[in-house]
């Protein structure tokens, strides 16, 4: 029998309020194998780690179980302690009696029972427990960033530098993303392009990165260390070893009304194209949807032009198989779509914009070459109204979305501060809910643009826009002056909220990641570990893992560099000893385990047994890479015979645990569950799970 070792922890006031711990360490004592059983007030503390090596030799203890917090805050702590008193460190066992007890009842006598529960549970796991070694495997050391956007751009700048081989795969045909889209930055009103494009730059000319544009990851295999990724090239139908970018194809491509996606359909674009002046790489990209050759084999006026030789039509998608030590994800946002939104008249009038199209129509480089004009006359506005939050903190999820999209209200008063500041006969409204200013010097932004611009700032929504003789009607109230407001407007603009971009999410399946309900990746911790996602070697950079300004995004991309970085500069990792294990002598050969397994961890071989009458068989069993397997448990439960197991969390010892919590009675409490008089249940019981 073990000889096993319990830790009550208090977690200060976090346990110790809803739980009796005195009480539940006494309860523990009087469980079989039991030779020792405290409480103390913080067991993370170096005291308390001291205090669990010393009675690991005092006791002779072959287990510990502590009932503290979730085991993804401290599970490694408490490891590497008992791993110093001589432990093997998966005779530790967690119990979370804080996230899954104590935070979630605010009775005393329910949170005491419950931690009770929880702690036998996991003591009847450690008497099965059996002394586990980790191995080891190589590191890749090369990264890949799936996203060319500001972050991405940052992430594999930092990692280059680094001196580390990183490759960026971007589906548009140039990296940059929307930032490329921006005319000016808030707080500081800095040019976008002007402090984009020399990074852009830079990443082209770095040795170490490699850019693959106008390209999706297809498929992604292994586990930390050694990811195998499988990358879809698609056709541009140019060469882009042999384009100089000199863009002659595009000024002579017959078909020129494309609608030009980069200034978000408000013009037009060839059907062959760059996307704008300082695309990287300067690479001309065919459309086959609008190209005359492709469609029906007539034209090839690009091909006659081009002096370089680089248009080849019958150029076909093609496929690089490469292999990583660590993947992030940096994958951004977009708009949402506001045509939902009839009540703005977003889609019955060209003078109601998104904010994304107000910054192309601000730009320079935009469809009206940095004039303000209405796009249904080109004539100035001369009252303009934006509306804020619209989409964003939306109670029902049918049109918009529930949480703040964060960037909003600064772009708005950046743009408020910028029309007054070109036209200053302009007059501009500023619907909102509330101003969000919390970076640095966001809230003297705002105040310039109310105290010095003369914006009108509005307490209030509106209601209706209605286009009426070439004007918008704007019906909205003030909630301040407690009145309702009708405006006659030239253009309004809407405040859209952002999401993540369509590609976040089969991506996140590719890579095992989890999301939340909003299609954001999720962090493994979302204080102490927040550019990491739960699937190990796996990093998230910028909008994928929720909203967020260009200076935060970029100190997130730094970080997860620096994760990377930190992956990168070892030679080999640690293995997760908790793998699949098949019994030979159970498995029929049926191939469910190797379909459902994520990692490719599983084949099938041929193997030889002994029969009766000293006969020979031969059956089709499956074997397990250690090295591949990452301990998920997916193909123990689709495994028909049961052949298949998991070492740590094998079916026996799970049962032990249900078992435990099932008994009738726990020593020291009475019979909650049943009726003593009938056996009927009073209260469904409460299962463990491991994960915080």
């Amino acid at each position: 029998m073990q000889r096993i070792g319990v830790f009550v922890c208090w977690c200060g006031s976090n346990i110790a309020a809803t739980v009796d711990v005195e009480r539940v360490s006494q309860a523990l004592s009087k469980e079989p194998g039991v030779v020792f059983s405290t409480n103390y007030q913080y067991m993370c503390s170096q005291t308390g780690q001291q205090m669990i090596q010393d009675k690991i030799h005092e006791y002779g203890l072959t287990g510990v179980v502590i009932c503290s917090c979730s085991p993804r805050m401290h599970e490694q702590t408490f490891r590497k302690t008992c791993e110093k008193a001589g432990l093997n460190p998966y005779m530790v066992e967690i119990a979370n009696i804080r996230e899954q007890c104590s935070w979630i009842h605010k009775d005393k006598e329910v949170g005491t029972e419950k931690a009770i529960i929880l702690g036998r549970a996991a003591i009847a796991k450690v008497h099965l427990n059996a002394p586990l070694t980790a191995g080891s495997s190589p590191v890749t050391k090369r990264a890949l960033v799936i996203g060319g956007g500001i972050a991405g751009i940052q992430t594999a700048l930092d990692i280059a530098e680094a001196g580390f081989e990183v490759d960026i795969v971007e589906k548009q045909p140039t990296i940059g993303g929307k930032m490329t889209q921006i005319d000016k930055t808030f707080p500081t009103l800095d040019c976008a392009a002007c402090i984009l494009t020399p990074k852009m730059v830079d990443c082209a000319q770095n040795e170490k990165i490699h850019i693959y544009s106008y390209s999706e990851v297809e498929s992604v295999g292994g586990f930390v260390g050694n990811f195998h990724v499988k990358i879809r090239r698609k056709a541009r139908f140019v060469k882009e070893d042999v384009c100089t970018g000199c863009g002659l194809c595009t000024e002579k491509c017959p078909q020129k009304k494309v609608p030009n996606e980069f200034n978000l359909g408000m013009d037009n674009r060839r059907a062959i194209y760059i996307p704008f002046a300082q695309a990287v790489p300067k690479v001309a990209t065919i459309d086959p949807n609008y190209c005359n050759m492709l469609k029906n084999g007539k034209c090839g006026v690009c091909a006659k032009v081009c002096s370089a030789g680089a248009i080849d039509y019958k150029q076909t998608d093609t496929f690089i198989e490469q292999e990583y030590g660590a993947i992030v994800a940096a994958t951004g946002f977009n708009p949402i779509d506001l045509s939902k939104f009839d009540e703005f008249a977003y889609s019955q009038s060209p003078d109601v914009v998104s904010s994304l199209e107000f910054e192309r129509l601000m730009n320079a480089a935009g469809p009206t070459s940095g004039t303000l004009l209405r796009p249904s006359d080109g004539t100035h506005p001369k009252t303009i109204v934006f509306v804020q939050c619209v989409g964003s903190r939306c109670d029902g999820a049918e049109k918009g979305k529930p949480y703040c999209s964060k960037i909003c209200c600064m772009y708005t008063a950046k743009h408020a501060m910028l029309c007054r500041e070109k036209y200053p006969d302009t007059d501009v409204y500023v619907f909102y809910i509330d101003v969000r200013t919390p970076g640095k010097n966001f809230d003297e932004f705002y105040r310039r643009a109310v105290e010095q611009y003369g914006v009108h700032y509005i307490k209030g929504m509106v209601g209706k826009v209605t286009p009426e003789n070439g004007k918008l009607k704007v019906q909205a109230s003030d909630l301040l002056d407690n009145r309702q407001l009708h405006i006659d407007a030239d253009m309004v603009v809407l405040a859209a909220a952002i999401e993540p971009d369509k590609s976040a999410r089969p991506l996140a399946t590719m890579l095992t990641a989890s999301m939340d309900t909003n299609d954001f990746f999720t962090e493994a911790h979302p204080k102490l570990r927040p550019v990491e996602s739960p699937t190990a070697g796996v990093f998230l950079s910028g909008m994928c893992q929720g909203p967020k300004d260009i200076p935060e995004t970029v100190a997130q991309a730094s970080a997860a560099a620096a994760k990377v970085i930190g992956l990168l500069c070892k030679d080999s990792l640690t293995c997760n000893p908790c793998v699949a294990q098949p019994d030979e002598m159970m498995c029929n050969g049926c191939s469910n385990c190797e379909k459902v397994c994520p990692y490719g961890a599983i084949t099938y071989i041929d193997k030889e047994f002994r029969g009766p009458n000293r006969t020979t068989l031969v059956r089709r069993v499956a074997q397990v890479n250690p090295a591949v397997c990452q301990g998920c448990g997916a193909c123990t439960v689709a495994c028909p015979s049961g052949a298949m197991d998991l070492k740590g969390f094998s079916n026996s010892q799970i049962m032990a645990e249900v078992d435990a919590i099932c008994k009738m009675t726990a020593p020291g409490r009475p019979r909650s569950w049943r009726s003593a008089a009938t056996g009927a249940p009073t209260r469904a019981p409460i299962f463990p799970a491991r994960t915080g």
